[in-house]
């Protein structure tokens, strides 16, 4: 694969970004510059990730660019613990071979349980489809990069599940870095917390870096879309709930030549979805968006840029019309031909990177 040119990743989300926030946002089923040119023949393969679920609902709703041919689920377990989710009312419940031999399928949403993405991932590489995969990518480096190998190879778009990605906010936050709103970014601070139930403290506790590794990968992906690979990571992880083996309290400090961008993660902070946070502070402005969802934005300026003032302003952003409806409208158009993916296999693989030296610990006692 070819390296990650940060430069021309910027470029390309600008225009998206100053879209996003300067006119009407689209529609879930709209495609700038007409009609969709065919439905995509799409399946979903597990249904046990925890955005299994709202992926489908979402595939269905968009039924200008997605035709779903079937869902699959061997785990009896699982079919029968959500199986009966709306989400997968009237649709055909298959096989694995069965739904990737259907004629026409172009590609998978792969949202089994977070143990089995990489491996099921891959078989679907292997049969030629184009993936919509969720995170993240696997507590061990190699099988993801044979996997993003493999689809560089068969020239198979892979999209990871970041919805952040197409958050207004966080657009709007790599035009600014991008044209140099901000001057020389210093410093970084990203925050996405919630309070859990202690049976999923203890599904956590299987993953090295608990809540690192499950909620920390969405922040790394923000914070690497916009400064790149960093030098060093540095991970501190903490045991707090007394009776639970899991890290539930994490810290990654990511160093850059002159940056510090600080990635905190907790599955015990009250409200802590009000808390969720990235804030990109520079010699010439800031940008706290907090929380990040519904997003909100406040932007300090030493002198204006485009159409704001100097000093400290709110942004308004336009409304999101669902948490995952532009990523996958994007997936869509990728697979069309009608874009390039604006997060290529370079990035995928140096987010994981990152991550997997974000989770690095010495083992729970």
């Amino acid at each position: 694969m070819t390296g990650y040119d940060r430069r021309h990743f910027l470029a390309s989300t600008a225009g998206a970004g100053a879209v996003s926030v300067a006119a009407t946002w689209l529609q879930p089923n709209a495609v700038a510059g007409g009609p969709p040119r065919e439905r995509i023949k799409i399946g979903q393969i597990g249904i046990g990730h925890n955005h299994a679920s709202a992926k489908m609902a979402t595939l269905r709703k968009l039924s200008d660019h997605f035709e779903v041919v079937g869902v699959v689920e061997p785990s009896a377990g699982w079919r029968k613990k959500r199986g009966s989710d709306p989400a997968y009312r009237g649709l055909a419940w298959m096989t694995e071979e069965q739904l990737l031999s259907t004629k026409g399928i172009a590609a998978v949403a792969v949202e089994t349980d977070v143990p089995d993405l990489v491996p099921m991932a891959a078989r679907c590489i292997k049969a030629g489809m184009h993936l919509h995969l969720d995170k993240p990518g696997g507590e061990s480096l190699s099988p993801f990069k044979k996997l993003l190998d493999e689809a560089a190879r068969q020239r198979l778009t892979v999209q990871l599940g970041y919805m952040y990605r197409n958050n207004p906010a966080i657009q709007f936050c790599r035009r600014a870095v991008g044209e140099g709103w901000l001057g020389q970014v210093f410093e970084v601070d990203a925050v996405m917390s919630k309070e859990q139930p202690l049976a999923y403290l203890q599904w956590l506790g299987q993953f090295r870096g608990g809540s690192m590794y499950i909620f920390g990968c969405h922040l790394i992906d923000l914070v690497v879309s916009i400064l790149g690979r960093p030098d060093r990571v540095t991970p501190y992880h903490r045991q707090t709930h007394p009776d639970v083996r899991v890290y539930d309290n994490g810290l990654a400090v990511l160093e850059y030549r002159r940056t510090t961008a600080t990635i905190r993660t907790a599955s015990l902070e009250v409200e802590g979805y009000q808390r969720r946070q990235l804030v990109v502070c520079g010699d010439e402005g800031t940008i706290d968006i907090r929380p990040l969802e519904p997003p909100s934005l406040r932007l300090a300026l030493s002198k204006p840029r485009d159409s704001f003032k100097a000093g400290h302003q709110e942004v308004v952003l336009p409304p999101m019309p669902g948490r995952y409806d532009e990523q996958l409208i994007e997936l869509a158009r990728i697979v069309r031909g009608e874009i390039p993916n604006p997060y290529p296999l370079a990035h995928e693989l140096m987010v994981q990177e990152t991550l997997l030296a974000a989770v690095e610990h010495a083992p729970l006692g």
